[in-house]
């Protein structure tokens, strides 16, 4: 297997579904990107809307002012890589201008082609996200005899077909399933299980399930309980090729993919 990174969220919001509030400072939000860094982050995704269900959206200039002092504070003080968590053109192309890497989109290229062109311009890296405006219901995927993967698989393409148009090289491109996104808790379960398909697509593939819904609804927990259930899940994506997965403790999840490592053997990435 090869080496899982692990990508560390900073939510620098008011209303996140977990942690909102708590980094809302540049200073505080600073601290926890190096907290994280240190703790062996391979990438920092800085988010200034949250889009947990019913969430509000806000305004591109507030999430510009929210997001763009963090990363170029972060900037001036380390140089690990940071990711912009937006689907937004303006907000992205603020947050690449103050010194952030990589795009990572929750509606990948279907919402805004515009973005594609960002991408394209800047040679930042990009993680697509699978979405959706309605649930599709298990019924509809059943009588079609069709897995849920498979349909996550194909609403990727959709966005990968536009990297192409672009020319954005396969080597900057991340998937992301979209775990918690327009899906019922049966199929973020099945995605998870079916990760493995993903995978074989040939691009590197991130997994997002901190502390998500479908951890507290398996297990009953609230939010704050379901550092466990983030952690099996983590060590579940390595076991099938995932690159990279996103989570809030990032000191615990590291610590349990580099014992999973030892065990079961690593190759250089």
């Amino acid at each position: 297997m090869g080496k899982t990174k692990v990508m560390g969220i900073l939510n620098v919001t008011p209303d996140s579904f977990s942690d909102g509030g708590r980094f809302s400072s540049v200073e505080s939000a600073v601290a926890q990107a190096e907290k994280m860094a240190r703790e062996g982050a391979s990438v920092i995704d800085v988010g200034g809307e949250s889009t947990r269900p019913g969430y509000q959206r806000i305004s591109d200039k507030e999430e510009i002012d929210r997001v763009v002092p963090v990363i170029r504070a972060i900037r001036e003080k380390s140089d690990i890589p940071i990711s912009i968590d937006t689907y937004k053109y303006d907000v992205a192309k603020a947050a690449i201008d103050a010194g952030a890497d990589m795009l990572n989109s929750i509606w990948g290229f279907t919402k805004d082609e515009r973005l594609a062109e960002l991408v394209a311009q800047t040679g930042v890296s990009v993680c697509l996200m699978d979405n959706r405006d309605e649930i599709i219901e298990d019924s509809d995927t059943k009588e079609e005899k069709k897995s849920f993967i498979s349909i996550v698989n194909n609403e990727l393409k959709k966005s990968l077909q536009i990297a192409e148009k672009y020319g954005i090289k396969k080597g900057r491109i991340l998937l992301d399933p979209g775990v918690g996104f327009g899906k019922t808790y049966e199929q973020n379960l099945e995605v998870i299980r079916d990760i493995g398909e993903l995978v074989e697509m040939g691009y590197p593939v991130l997994l997002a399930v901190s502390r998500k819904s479908v951890i507290g609804l398996t297990l009953d927990l609230p939010v704050e309980e379901r550092e466990e259930g983030t952690i099996a899940l983590s060590v579940y994506a390595a076991m099938k090729g995932c690159a990279m997965v996103r989570v809030h403790d990032v000191e615990k999840n590291v610590r349990a993919l580099r014992m999973l490592e030892a065990v079961i053997g690593r190759k250089k990435c």
